[in-house]
């Protein structure tokens, strides 16, 4: 049996939409801007670090980073946001969100910056600092995807909620453009100011030393935008439903809520206690009964869209090398290579990528998320069999930008599908006390997939013929074998998604079932009430 609502929560939900939602998104979606610019912008400059640390007197081919250490440099930024999403998603809930939004953005902003020193001159000691602090750099953005996920939902009207958390996320798609955007004018500045010749023209001079300068600038201008909003996230006041579900602050939930929504809210004391009667915690039966197989069906989804999503990066560089994007690095000089990896990368991010994010944003909220994510899954299983069976056949080279397409497909489908709801749906359907927590663990399940899909396929990616390996590597199964795995794994993210409810038009405590009446025992109940996270 459904309880009447709680007034401040009922006025969220029926808000109309006004200014200050669209101020929470771009404070809420730096975060994002932040973390993909971060995760972007070292893609861009890893050749350059190869050529810089790793360069052998004689080769034929410029230096390029040997496996382990582009595994480190890659990996360990993601290895921090998993540990990032579990700590802080527990501690969100702990502490409120508020509180702790503070030091996840300031972690990002320091480590961003730190990422440009290096201790040192010599290869290890820069790889090892870069690392470091690349690690903590991820962390502080792990703390960022369950706050600004959850605080976005409990701002939002349950009419437009969908594309108000869309849009947080989708602020990752600007993040990438302006990754791109100062690699490019940064290595074009320093291309004109100190030009070299090719690398197969003057090895040794083909690298100026003024190119150590070019990814520094890079990695450390992330944390200008990041920065910008601090002050604000400072001045949110916390969100009503923290405020008054897991704080049982009433007055402090209403008059903090009046302020932003500029109406008079009464403060309800007397729901408050009934609604913390029924409170359970994450380790209960009545947590598993009711969102048990809602955790596992987020989690799972989360885990196989990000092994494909992460893995489909591989193959860019096979591609754009197909197509004449990217000529031989031997045919360029350190500072041109970069440019030349940025203009690439960046037209497929507009292309494919940033487009998806706003298809999302716009649709979200009239289709739903479940049919959203479902056919997000779907086309990229169909795209992915469509480039394997006939693998060869995209290979010829009147057949190159016939394969462009499908790839910038399936990352269409990835960010106007599962990509967007992933990140949304979490964020919906958990009760207060937990939602923080729960969308942490889910988005950890995610960077766990992002782990295998960047380096278990970075080696099973590799030809079977040990002679046409990458240096370093053992032989693989193949590209071909590759995305067909691939795409049998968007298959199995299709059938999680039916463990995942659909949460468009409804209000919070609905999904939940907060506002439904405790039908156990009053002993289960009195039991569970006690239970910690």
């Amino acid at each position: 049996m459904a309880r009447e609502q709680l007034v401040v929560l009922n006025a969220l939900d029926l808000a109309k939409t006004q200014w200050y939602h669209f101020t929470a998104i771009v404070i809420a979606g730096m975060g994002f801007f932040t973390d993909a610019y971060d995760l972007f912008s070292i893609s861009l400059v890893t050749k350059l670090l190869g050529r810089i640390y790793y360069h052998h007197e004689g080769a034929v081919k410029p230096g390029t980073l040997p496996p382990n250490v582009a595994a480190a440099v890659n990996g360990v930024a993601f290895c921090g946001t998993l540990a990032g999403q579990l700590f802080f998603g527990w501690l969100g809930d702990k502490m409120g969100r508020k509180k702790v939004y503070g030091m996840t953005l300031m972690l990002m902003v320091l480590c961003s910056l730190a990422s440009g020193l290096s201790f040192g001159h010599d290869a290890n000691g820069v790889m090892t600092t870069l690392c470091f602090f690349r690690f903590w750099l991820g962390f502080g953005i792990g703390g960022d995807y369950p706050l600004s996920a959850t605080i976005m939902s409990e701002y939002a009207n349950k009419k437009t909620r969908g594309a108000f958390i869309a849009a947080v996320f989708a602020m990752q798609g600007f993040g990438i453009l302006a990754g791109g955007i100062v690699s490019l004018i940064t290595s074009a500045a320093f291309d004109h100011a100190f030009p070299a010749p090719t690398y197969e023209q003057n090895a040794a001079a083909s690298t100026v030393p003024q190119a150590d300068y070019v990814w520094r600038i890079i990695l450390m201008f992330g944390a200008i935008p990041a920065a910008m909003t601090y002050y604000s996230r400072m001045k949110m006041p916390e969100t009503a439903r923290y405020t008054a579900l897991v704080a049982k602050n009433a007055k402090q939930a209403a008059s903090d809520m009046a302020k932003v929504l500029q109406v008079e809210i009464e403060a309800e004391e007397e729901k408050i206690e009934e609604i913390s009667e029924t409170q359970f915690g994450l380790f209960t039966k009545q947590f598993a009964r009711r969102h048990g197989l809602h955790l596992v069906g987020t989690a799972v989804c989360w885990f196989l869209l990000d092994i494909a999503y992460y893995s489909s990066n591989l193959f860019q560089k096979d591609i754009f090398s197909a197509i004449g994007w990217i000529p031989p690095a031997k045919t360029m000089n350190a500072v041109h290579e970069v440019y030349v990896v940025s203009r690439a990368q960046t037209l497929i991010a507009l292309c494919g990528t940033v487009p998806g994010y706003w298809f999302t944003v716009a649709l979200i909220d009239h289709i739903g998320r479940f049919a959203i994510q479902l056919m997000g899954f779907f086309f990229m299983t169909v795209f992915m069999f469509a480039l394997a069976i006939p693998y060869h056949h995209w290979t010829l080279k009147a057949n190159r930008i016939g394969f462009l397409v499908m790839y910038s497909l399936t990352f269409f489908f990835a960010n106007f599908g599962p990509n967007a709801t992933t990140f949304v749906v979490p964020a919906e359907i958990f009760p207060a006390r937990l939602r923080s927590t729960c969308h942490g663990i889910s988005a950890a399940a995610g960077k766990a997939g992002a782990m295998v899909g960047a380096f278990g396929f970075l080696y099973a990616a590799q030809s079977t013929d040990p002679a046409k390996t990458d240096a370093g590597y053992p032989p693989g199964i193949g590209v071909k074998n590759s995305l067909i795995v691939l795409g049998c794994i968007n298959f199995f993210g299709m059938l999680f998604t039916l463990l995942v409810p659909e949460s468009k038009g409804k209000s919070l405590e609905e999904l939940s079932g907060e506002n439904e009446e405790d039908s156990s025992s009053g002993n289960e109940a009195s039991a569970n009430r006690t239970v910690p996270i």
